[in-house]
């Protein structure tokens, strides 16, 4: 009779697990592992994506250690998780197998300024129990966000990706550019090709290069490497490269691409817009 109660004892020990810990977390994609990993303490997180580790997954140092596993039903089912976070990862048939196991599926949505963002920390941060942590993190935003203010001083600014992609209006990448006090001179809502007549016409004080940092061929191929214009306003006036870890994600360190911003504008007061 040994054998029963040995497992009677176990499943209490898990019950007792379960009362005093978060629940088991599984992150289903890179920028959902931000937010698992921020906000979950370590002994809660069953599953991390394959990408956690990569060069552009802003908090990976704190991955080091912890599981990294597929965003597949078998993967996901086997981790046994009562919470999954997601932006992007897994299709309608992972999400519906998980509903049907009564596992709650959390999901990030697209914001395209600071408050959709803080919307997303808070409704994440409920669904792990730890509304304080993202209480926190927001705190951290807020005042990062509070010390860019007006930095640029109305300037007129370019923000391209090493693929020559630019966002204007009605996107985060607007936001944090207004955050830090200077003017998109990309003005076209959502997301666009950033032409180098645009640069011609409209010289910008500062071009923000995002991305570059994980694609140093597209740099040299695009833009400062070949094109003389670029070349020219690197050289006049100024580029700053904001990492890639930063901006691929509706996350609170966001507003670190805005510090930087607000950085090269006090080291660069020049005129006023």
């Amino acid at each position: 009779m040994r054998a029963p109660a040995l497992l009677a004892g176990g499943v209490l020990l898990m019950a007792a697990g379960a009362a005093f810990g978060g629940p088991r977390v599984f992150s289903l994609d890179q920028c959902a592992d931000q937010y698992v990993l921020a906000l979950s303490p370590r002994t809660d997180i069953v599953g991390l994506s394959k990408r956690v580790r990569a060069p552009d997954s802003f908090l990976r140092a704190k991955a080091v250690g912890l599981p990294e596993r597929r965003a597949t039903v078998e993967s996901v089912l086997a981790a046994r998780p009562q919470v999954v976070v997601r932006y992007w990862g897994g299709d309608a048939g992972l999400t519906a197998a998980l509903a049907r196991r009564g596992v709650r599926v959390l999901t990030i949505d697209d914001a395209t300024d600071f408050a959709g963002v803080r919307t997303n920390i808070r409704r994440i941060a409920a669904g792990l129990g730890q509304a304080a942590a993202g209480e926190r993190l927001i705190r951290g935003m807020d005042a990062d966000l509070a010390a860019a203010a007006g930095a640029g001083r109305g300037r007129g600014l370019y923000y391209v990706t090493s693929g020559g992609d630019t966002q204007g209006p009605g996107t985060l990448i607007d936001a944090m550019i207004r955050a830090a006090g200077f003017a998109n001179l990309a003005t076209r809502p959502g997301y666009g090709v950033l032409s180098l007549e645009s640069l011609v016409l409209h010289p910008p004080a500062l071009v923000a290069l995002g991305f570059f940092d994980e694609n140093m061929a597209a740099y040299e191929r695009w833009s400062v490497g070949r094109s003389q214009v670029l070349r020219r306003l690197a050289t006049e006036r100024g580029t700053v490269s904001l990492r890639g870890a930063i901006l691929g994600c509706p996350a609170w360190f966001v507003a670190d691409g805005a510090v930087a911003l607000a950085a090269w504008a006090r080291l660069h007061p020049g005129p006023r817009a």
